[in-house]
């Protein structure tokens, strides 16, 4: 057990270096910031680092039976019920996205601008917050004043008093994910047929488009599944206590962050322009890149890259 505590420190350290360093990267260039798909990339890697930094920290103390009062376990599980859910519906806007431009072109410049795509990040946070209420709203009717300041360790499970409270975080969560597959499902049948009409004998670009839809639909069904992982940690919890934090570890390195790991893989080095924007960066500038933007060309930049994202 010891050897994996280290393995998912030395895990964690890595994401969130990395990160760090795409995060560096998007602030530096002007068009990253103003791009719609660059913004939604940037706030899957903020919620994704702050998840990463907050979950790491109550592993730990899951894994070494520190008890902390209730009234900080519930601080630091509004932060991780809010962000768990901000990555998957982040990935909704993402592919909603990637619909407009492909599907409807001659909207994506009113429907993804700067201050359209602010107003969706309000949107994304006050739909991922509606869990994160409901599930503290029967929290505070049903504790008492007094369980506030007794010591505990610390886990979303500490917030759930009766049995219906659990059916109602599961139908809520069911429900979201039933959502977000058909949006998902309708948005990428709706591309692949434009993909495939607009490729024509253009073979590879197809190829490399199949799997970034691949790549981003297998990262969004992770995440989605990490919504499940509570349920099956409760199941096991009344069970035994050991397969319990067995169970958690394993579901934290998949669920957590596997699809994490994904977001620099699929947004990140396989854009072309924001990875020649890497390479200059990490060089200190020794590697020549060319500073041109997706928008100062949309229109050959656009048929070129329709499959990329």
């Amino acid at each position: 057990m010891e050897g994996l505590v280290i393995i998912v420190q030395i895990l964690v350290m890595i994401f969130l270096c990395i990160n760090v360093w795409l995060i560096v990267t998007f602030f530096k260039k002007e068009c990253f910031y103003t791009t719609t798909r660059y913004i939604l990339f940037a706030v899957t890697l903020l919620s994704d680092s702050f998840l990463l930094f907050m979950s790491d920290i109550l592993l730990i103390l899951t894994h070494s039976h520190f008890a902390i009062q209730v009234w900080l376990c519930i601080i630091i599980n509004i932060f991780i019920i809010l962000y768990s859910v901000v990555t998957p519906v982040t990935l909704i806007a993402m592919t909603l996205e990637r619909y407009v431009a492909i599907c409807m072109p001659l909207r994506h410049g009113e429907l993804c601008s700067t201050r359209s795509t602010m107003h969706c990040i309000l949107i994304i946070h006050g739909l991922s917050s509606v869990p994160c209420i409901v599930i503290l709203s029967t929290f505070f009717a049903s504790a008492s004043l007094s369980f506030y300041k007794q010591y505990q360790i610390c886990s979303v499970e500490i917030c759930i008093f009766y049995m219906w409270q659990h059916h109602l975080r599961s139908a809520l969560y069911q429900f979201q994910f039933l959502i977000m597959c058909i949006i998902v499902i309708f948005c990428y049948v709706k591309i692949m047929k434009v993909a495939k009409a607009a490729s024509g004998e253009d073979k590879k670009s197809t190829k490399k488009g199949l799997r970034t839809v691949l790549l981003h639909g297998f990262q969004l069904l992770l995440c989605l599944i990490q919504l499940w992982t509570p349920f099956m940690e409760a199941a096991v919890l009344q069970v035994n206590f050991d397969l319990f934090i067995d169970v958690r570890y394993i579901n934290y390195i998949m669920f957590y962050l596997a699809p994490r790991c994904l977001s620099p893989l699929i947004y990140g080095l396989r854009d072309e322009v924001f990875f020649h924007a890497l390479k200059h960066y990490a060089s200190f500038g020794l590697h020549g890149v060319s500073m041109g933007c997706p928008q100062d060309h949309w229109d050959s930049w656009h048929s070129q890259n329709l499959l990329v994202w």
